[in-house]
């Protein structure tokens, strides 16, 4: 399973959707979050553009883990639809956002 909170995955959602994935406040926080965190976040947007089956979650995991090779602020800010993608698969994984989203 993933290894950040949902609340950590609707911040980013919500920093990409008001700024833009290329932003400093975005990059900033995705830069602040440990590693484990940033990996689990590359994992649920790869599972959200169906790059890997939400059943194939460790196996995202290990690919986000080998094959970093760039900061993942990086990496992330370069996808403009990073907010849908992160969305999607934390839905296509059984993880509901819409909580934490209608209390921030």
């Amino acid at each position: 399973m993933l290894d950040i909170s949902n609340a950590k995955v609707v911040r980013v959602i919500f920093l990409a959707r008001e700024y833009g994935p290329d932003s400093p406040h975005l990059r900033d926080y995705i830069s602040g979050l440990n590693e484990d965190e940033q990996t689990s976040l590359v994992a649920a947007m790869w599972i959200g553009r169906e790059s890997f089956e939400a059943d194939a979650v460790a196996e995202a995991l290990e690919t986000a883990r080998l094959e970093r090779s760039a900061p993942t602020e990086d990496y992330l800010s370069g996808i403009p639809e990073l907010s849908d993608h992160l969305e999607a698969g934390m839905e296509a994984l059984g993880l509901d956002v819409t909580d934490v989203e209608e209390r921030m």
